[in-house]
């Protein structure tokens, strides 16, 4: 036990050691607090006063949440050795977060974006104060917990720490070499002799390559053999980097450099966040210290991701997710552009659904008023136009399957099986992308087909409207033809043979009407047919026990981990000790074998068979939507062609009426001429004539004022939106 005059610690309880201190966990006497105490060894010492005291200081000037608050300097009972109090985080560092099995292939976007804001803020407070960190890596990121359950990570560990200005340069190095800028490498590292200075942007490349390593988990850049077995190609591949490239790995001993320009597609990121970030990292990864971006520039870009707010799209035809990032005053144009930008879906030909239902983005809706989404409740995006189905994109999880030695070595056993953790946790992640991306597509075809069928429903109602009128103008083109031909006698007039035109067309637009319904029933039986089979395969998707084969197989290799870490701890393992380790390592190879097994034998075939489903079915439905359009478009031609009609028979019958109305005056000419008592029955039979003519009349003006009505409804439901 150690302590000083308020703390107390076990110097078994180290949270990490460095060349000059230990740093331990300790208790406060009094309140029984949890704190971490910096301790400073010997070596220290040796240091210049001015360096010596340079933690102290720069840690008094810094107060912020991302930042590790200093408590107190105190000095040990004995030996007074300095002792640094600060704030104790329980959750270890962002590099013990990285070397958890789960995160070998990186963060998770949203713990990412954590990262990324809690580390920009404590960057930013940093050159407020005109301090530059000089040693920024995953270990010196500190984690704890918030009470909301989020993680908050601070910065720590300022023995390098020096106060610098933008303009400043200083020649001093410490870092870690991984992280060091190639410029400080090339002294520190491969120590060659240089009069290089250097400025505050070190810290970026620094930042840059801590920032991949989060989003990837792998560090940037990589020789054969790791980054401390070669450290001339180290330094080569940081210094040759090409412009753009955000990451270099050498495959092969003494092979060539295989360049990166993007996020690996193992990386859990969305490809909506890698398009904000690969930016970012390759401006921050710039050796040129005069190319690199400013502190200035990084605030700007980094903020604007952290600005942003996300909406979740699914692409129903491209089987496809993506998080569109967008500042939430943007408006839906915007949006629109954004998501054409990630699909190749132009925005004209955009259409969303969301929980069932049609939604429409007017072009002036900010996005902080859209309905909100997840994951699981995304957008459901159609597009007007086929396109070709993408998927979940994902490497073959197989390839990263390491295999045990034969022989025992616990250090290598150990060593692999975090490697086939890893690789289980990536099987795992992928096959609930899988799952998901299967819901998504069934729920959304379901969705298209149950508006479709609406889309039928209303195309028939449409059909039903335009036939009522369709029967109404042929009772009255009868009626019509008889009064023309009862008034004329039967010669031979224009408006006789219009009416029989007339009749022509409307037997065409009966016809029309006719295959409109046959083809609009056949329709209605195909959908419910689909319907089917999307609640079939929709049963199938919900009894899938896939996953949870998987995770019972985790959690058994996770116990044989802590296995493998125990006997990692002993320098030889005695002889019953090593039959069990044998053992472990078979199950953890049979465990890992079934993994596979059911990922490729179940996960992987469910899904191309949902897939092939959504496509055939995706190409059905499409067909069946033009051709409801084509039938919506006939019905309504039918309409205008009906209208027509009845544009004439108005016509007509003021032509009628006009002729009925000279004979009447002609009657009454005759009439007013003759004397009182003298009656002819020829003009009597006349006045009858033209009275039976009056209600014939009146009766398809009637007919006529009804088919108006039949047409405002036919134009009412004409106007109601479809699919």
């Amino acid at each position: 036990m150690q302590s000083t005059l308020n703390y107390l610690w076990n110097t078994e309880d180290v949270l990490g050691q460095g060349a000059t201190a230990s740093v331990y966990k300790a208790r406060n006497k009094k309140s029984g607090e949890l704190v971490a105490v910096k301790v400073f060894n010997n070596a220290s010492y040796l240091r210049p006063q001015e360096v010596q005291m340079r933690e102290f200081e720069v840690l008094r000037k810094l107060n912020h949440k991302n930042i590790i608050k200093l408590f107190a300097v105190e000095e040990t009972g004995n030996s007074k050795q300095k002792v640094l109090v600060m704030e104790y985080c329980s959750r270890g560092s962002l590099l013990s977060v990285l070397e958890d099995p789960e995160n070998a292939f990186g963060l998770s976007e949203s713990e990412f974006l954590i990262v990324l804001h809690c580390v920009v803020s404590g960057i930013n407070h940093l050159r407020e104060n005109s301090i530059v960190h000089r040693d920024i890596k995953p270990g010196n990121i500190m984690r704890m917990v918030g009470e909301d359950g989020q993680s908050i990570y601070k910065l720590t560990d300022f023995g390098a720490a020096r106060e610098l200005d933008d303009d400043e340069k200083f020649v001093s190095v410490y870092g870690t070499e991984e992280y060091l800028h190639p410029d400080m490498y090339e002294r520190a590292v491969l120590r060659k002799p240089q009069q290089k200075a250097y400025g505050v942007t070190v810290d970026l490349w620094s930042i840059g390559v801590t920032f991949y390593h989060a989003a990837t988990g792998s560090l940037p850049f990589v020789p054969f053999g790791g980054p401390r077995r070669n450290k001339e190609i180290m330094y080569k591949i940081t210094t040759e980097k090409p412009a753009g490239a955000i990451a270099g790995v050498q495959r092969q001993e003494n092979g060539p450099i295989k360049w990166s320009y993007e996020l690996p597609i193992t990386c859990q990121l969305s490809v909506g966040l890698k398009s904000q970030l690969v930016p970012i990292l390759a401006n921050i990864l710039e050796v040129d210290q005069e190319k690199c971006w400013g502190f200035d520039q990084f605030f700007a870009e980094t903020n604007d991701i952290l600005h942003r707010i996300v909406v979740h799209v699914f692409s129903l035809q491209q089987a496809a997710m993506h998080r569109i990032y967008i500042h939430s005053y943007n408006t839906a144009t915007v949006f629109l552009e954004a998501v054409f930008t990630q699909t190749d879906i132009a925005p004209h030909h955009q259409e969303y659904f969301l929980e069932g239902h049609p939604y429409q983005l007017e072009p002036n809706l900010q996005a902080h008023d859209f309905s909100t989404t997840t994951e699981n409740s995304p957008l459901t995006l159609l597009s007007i136009e086929p396109e070709e189905p993408v998927g979940v994109k994902f490497r073959d999880p197989a390839l990263d399957f390491p295999k045990f030695v034969p022989k025992v070595d616990v250090l290598a056993d150990c060593s692999t099986a975090k490697a086939v953790l890893s690789a289980v946790h990536q099987t795992l992640r992928i096959s609930r992308s899988l799952l998901t991306c299967q819901e998504l597509i069934l729920r959304g075809l379901y969705w298209v087909i149950k508006s479709l069928k609406a889309e039928c429903s209303r195309v028939l109602e449409r059909k039903e409207t335009a036939v009522s009128m369709l029967t109404c103008l042929q009772h009255t083109e009868v009626k019509a033809f008889m009064l023309f031909d009862s008034v004329f006698g039967g010669n031979k007039i224009p408006e006789l043979k219009d009416l029989a035109e007339v009749k022509t067309k409307l037997q065409t637009v009966t016809e029309d009407l006719s295959r409109c319904s046959h083809s609009i029933s056949e329709y209605q039986g195909t959908l419910d047919s689909l319907l089917s089979e999307l609640l079939e395969h929709r049963k199938q998707a919900h009894e899938n026990r896939s996953i949870r084969q998987m995770e019972c197989c985790l959690e058994k290799m996770q116990l044989l981990y802590k296995q493998f870490k125990k006997a990692r701890m002993s320098l030889r393992l005695a002889y019953n000790e090593e039959q069990i380790h044998k053992l472990d390592k078979l199950n953890l190879g049979h465990l890992a074998k079934k993994v596979l097994s059911v990922f490729q034998d179940d996960c992987v075939q469910k899904y191309q068979a949902v897939l092939a489903t959504h496509g055939s079915i995706t190409r059905e439905i499409w067909q069946m939507r033009e051709h409801l359009k084509k039938l919506s478009n006939s019905i309504a031609a039918c309409g205008v062609e009906m209208m027509g009609c009845q544009e004439y028979l108005h016509h007509a019958l003021d032509k009628l009426s006009q002729k009925i109305l000279q004979e009447k005056l002609n009657v009454a000419q005759v009439s007013s001429a003759l004397p009182p008592i003298y009656t002819n029955p020829a003009h009597q039979d006349m006045v009858l004539r033209m009275q039976a003519l009056r209600k014939q009349m009146k009766s398809v003006a009637d007919d006529l004022e009804c088919n108006n009505s039949i047409i405002e409804r036919l134009s009412g439901v004409a106007s109601t939106p479809g699919v």
